[in-house]
């Protein structure tokens, strides 16, 4: 994972939008297959929307509702990559990169923080019982 989060970091200005919409997915995937390795679980090839990211955040979650926490962080992140790819020359290309950057660190911290913290996102309204009686 840290290797990942290194990866995050290292800004390239050299990518094109659409390389970057490219190297975060496959970026974020990766992160997801460490989370469905650790939980010895083997990583699905299927997509969902169009997306093995959504597919994997979807198999992460069986058995482990607090993991649905990180859901809206994998749409968002399908969301920027068709912007980047659609419009690669819009006026606001820069502030689309960095905020697709921003979302595919938001997932990694997430996923390593689940590493230490097995209860994080316990308290996502998501991942609790609401029709259990817990509200």
């Amino acid at each position: 994972m840290a290797e990942l989060e290194a990866r995050l970091l290292t800004r390239d200005a050299a990518l094109t939008p659409v390389a970057l919409a490219d190297e975060l997915l496959d970026l974020c995937e990766q992160i997801l297959c460490h989370w469905l390795s650790h939980k010895q679980v083997v990583p699905t090839e299927a997509k969902v929307e169009g997306f093995r990211l959504l597919a994997l955040h979807r198999q992460g979650c069986k058995g482990e509702p607090s993991f649905n926490a990180c859901r809206e962080s994998c749409r968002e992140l399908a969301y920027y990559y068709n912007l980047l790819h659609l419009e690669p020359e819009h006026p606001q290309i820069t502030s689309r990169m960095a905020m697709a950057r921003a979302v595919a660190m938001h997932l990694c911290l997430f996923v390593g923080g689940k590493f230490e913290v097995p209860e994080l996102g316990d308290d996502c309204c998501s991942s609790q019982a609401l029709r259990a009686g817990a509200a």
